[in-house]
């Protein structure tokens, strides 16, 4: 059979017009509008294969060599990063997870990964799904994960579109997470127009395990069992990985049985067998069945033990009848895994499932040709070589073109003295704290039950990163999610080194050393050069600031075609960081506690108001310089900050990051409703830049008055500036002598502004 007569065959098979669908079935490994590069394509499966595939074999390629599994336009910058040294206990990418070394014996484990085309169209299922997703690459790895973060973006939330996308989401993160048993610790939430039509749910987990004990996703051993465990498979999530390597557009309702459906319930068993069943010494390799499901999972652990595996694929347990060799292998079904047991053992590995009443199944073999060979019902329906069709292996990767954005001459442009200085600061500030993007997100948070496990010490107290403490070990974890991507989008190679810088001054403020990253990095389409520039400076901003401050890159996750009917959303490298706290002593919250206690600014005050929320959403201005930034000067700040810590010379630190330093002052005054009493010193600044500029490397701290010289000495010995801003005060707010009333009034405003909008419809 010619491969034109496959194509329509496939075509034929789902009711879809070749005309109209052969670039949106198959676009993971086609081009829209190149037919000479489609049968470049072509010819290269023929090439690997030896022969014209088969339409079952064809699907295989499609979504293995979408990109989604294949990185095709982003390996090449991804390699770059720093990905050894440090902690680093296996190599970036080389497993579900980053796993690094706590010291002790323990490793912790963290990765985070992106749901976010699911999400825009089924906003509880594809949130939760994310959720229940980034846990089972936790878990397969051997560990017990012990939170989750999440960094969310949607449009303005004044649209009707918006709220319902936010609250399905918001519900779908603490449905999953709440049922399976992991608190929900920390996470960020923007609201900005670009993200209307495509929202990011991004989602991060952490984990603890003995840092021997991990298991790999290699299949090993010719001739031992592969084994199916967990829940049945279905048509849901059919040929997700392809409808994430694509864009979202009015059809895209259509295919919502790309979405997956999750249980919760179902993966907490699942994860308390695989961990026992570990305990048998009988699991030889395993992996989840995420992204292109049962194809990607028995192709990947093959390829990376260089064998191949026999499967029957009718020996697989199903929810829905009939079910054909091709939809088996690409449905993203939830709950469930892939697993290579050592031969001999099968029995203590059924019988931990059979207690936790979870399918396992016995549906075939390693073998020692490297290929993937599909049976149903004793019928060979594919036979492909795994090598050729993974990451690293035979899976195309390219270089893309790319340009400045025609937008930056803008940017560029922006001239301060354009906008003229704030004349009534109280009012601006007001305005301020109940922007979205600055505002409590309690709404939100409330949600999530942050307490199970009883490890959160966030809910006592707020620090900038979340503090868990991690369960025998005698240490914690810090943890975080980061990126501003209005700075990104005025400057990409400085803003994804702001927002690494802020992961780790986050870390720091908390009393904690940063130790790792995991990365999920969105974008628009990659086939656009503009959006490609965005990509490639944010991977190189990001590859120097990690390198700087010795936190390589553990993994993560590449979503491009992340766009809206007016262009792509802004480029959003978002930085999940964890660090470690050896010393609870040392953890170091940021909310003032004592009435007279002195407040210091660390860092230097500039007339910059470049990206600011101040700027942009009270002034209107779309394109401004990302605020200042100087990477030498970020670092020595942290150094000194955490010497401060361990000295036991401030009670209290946080940084100065969207709102500026008094938003800073107001959230640091929040917690124990106090006030502050400060002055500006009369200084030659604009006031707006001096109290909402959004320039980097500044944290408040607070002291008691006989720690003020030490500290003084230690910012003159690291070379950085130090401002006597003024006093805590008892709930009363003064500012350069103007009181400003009480506490309790603008923390009503703070915590109430985002219900406030979402009733107001």
């Amino acid at each position: 059979m010619q491969i034109e007569d496959v194509l329509r065959t496939a075509y034929e098979h789902i009711s879809v017009k070749i005309s109209e669908e052969l670039n949106k079935l198959f676009h993971p490994i086609l081009i829209t509008g190149g037919g000479a590069y489609n049968t470049y394509l072509i010819e290269l499966i023929k090439q690997k294969l030896g022969r014209t595939p088969n339409f079952t074999e064809l699907c295989a390629f499609s979504g293995m060599w979408s990109e989604h599994c294949s990185y095709k336009n982003s390996i090449k910058w991804l390699k770059t990063l720093p990905r050894d040294g440090g902690r680093m206990l296996v190599a970036a990418g080389e497993e579900n997870a980053g796993l690094m070394d706590m010291g002790g014996g323990f490793g912790v484990v963290f990765k985070i990964e992106s749901h976010n085309h699911p999400s825009a169209l089924e906003p509880f299922q594809g949130a939760a799904t994310g959720v229940g997703g980034i846990q089972r690459d936790i878990f397969t790895m051997g560990a017990r994960p012990i939170a989750s973060l999440n960094s969310l973006r949607f449009g303005n939330l004044q649209d009707t579109k918006t709220q319902r996308l936010l609250k399905g989401v918001v519900h779908g993160i603490g449905h999953y997470g709440n049922c399976f048993g992991v608190p929900t610790v920390g996470g960020e939430v923007y609201f900005e127009d670009c993200y209307h039509t495509n929202p990011l749910v991004n989602a991060m987990s952490v984990g603890i395990m003995k840092a021997g004990d991990m298991i790999s996703a290699t299949a090993e051993g010719i001739g031992n069992p592969v084994f199916f465990v967990g829940s049945a498979t279905g048509k849901d999530g059919i040929g997700g990985a392809s409808f994430a390597s694509a864009e979202i557009t009015a059809d895209s309702v259509e295919e919502l049985p790309a979405v997956q459906v999750g249980d919760p319930f179902q993966e907490k068993k699942l994860l308390e067998a695989c961990l026992e069943v570990i305990e048998t010494g009988g699991v030889v390799g395993m992996q989840d069945m995420g992204a292109a499901g049962i194809i990607c999972s028995t192709a990947e652990m093959s390829a990376k033990g260089q064998v191949g595996m026999r499967i029957d694929l009718d020996k697989v347990p199903t929810r829905q009848q009939n079910m054909k060799a091709w939809e088996l292998l690409l449905s993203e079904s939830q709950e469930r895994m892939l697993m290579v047991v050592e031969k001999g053992k099968e029995a203590q590995v059924l019988a931990v499932f059979e207690k936790w009443d979870l399918s396992c199944s016995n549906i075939g073999e390693v073998t020692d040709d490297g290929l993937l060979d599909f049976y149903m019902n004793g019928v060979l329906e594919a036979s492909l070589p795994a090598y050729e069709l993974v990451l690293g292996g035979g899976a195309p990767q390219y270089t893309r073109e790319y340009k400045a954005p025609a937008y930056l001459a803008k940017v560029n442009a922006f001239d301060m003295s354009s906008v003229a200085d704030t004349t009534n600061l109280q009012e601006s500030v007001k305005q301020l704290v109940q922007i979205p993007n600055i505002a409590s997100k309690r709404w939100i948070y409330t949600q999530y039950d942050s307490m199970v496990g009883a490890a959160n010490t966030s809910t006592n107290a707020p620090s900038d990163a979340s503090v868990v403490v991690a369960k025998g070990t005698g240490k914690a974890l810090a943890m975080t999610v980061d990126c501003n991507s209005k700075y990104v989008y005025a400057n990409p190679e400085v803003g994804a080194m702001i927002a690494v810088a802020e992961a780790a001054r986050n870390i720091v403020c908390s009393g904690g050393e940063p130790i790792g990253v995991t990365n999920c990095l969105n974008f628009g389409n990659p086939y656009d050069p503009e959006v490609y520039y965005q990509f490639v400076k944010s991977v190189e901003g990001m590859g120097a600031a990690c390198r700087k401050f010795n936190t390589p890159v553990t993994g993560g996750n590449v979503s491009f075609y992340n766009q809206n009917p007016d262009g792509p959303v802004f480029p959003t490298p978002t930085i999940g960081m964890v660090g470690i706290i050896e010393d609870m002593k040392n953890r170091m919250t940021l909310d003032f506690k004592n009435n007279g206690d002195t407040i210091v600014l660390l860092g230097t005050q500039r007339n910059d108001i470049g990206s600011s929320e101040y700027l942009h959403k009270l002034k209107g201005v779309a394109h401004s310089q990302a605020p200042h930034f100087n990477l030498e000067e970020e670092f020595t700040l942290q150094q000194l900050v955490s010497s401060l810590i361990k000295d036991h010379a401030i009670i209290s630190a946080h940084d100065i990051s969207e709102g500026g330093l008094i938003v800073t002052l107001l959230e640091s005054a929040f917690y124990n409703h106090k006030g502050f009493e400060v002055n500006s010193n009369a200084s030659s600044l604009r006031k707006d830049a001096y109290w909402m500029g959004e320039a980097q490397s500044r944290v408040v701290v607070s002291c008691s008055t006989a720690q003020l010289a030490s500290i003084e000495t230690a910012a003159k010995q690291f070379n950085i500036d130090f401002t006597v801003m003024g006093k805590v005060t008892d709930g009363s707010i003064t500012v350069d002598g103007e009181n400003w009333g009480s506490i309790a009034s603008w923390k009503n405003s703070y915590d109430t502004a985002i219900e406030n909008k979402l009733a107001s419809k």
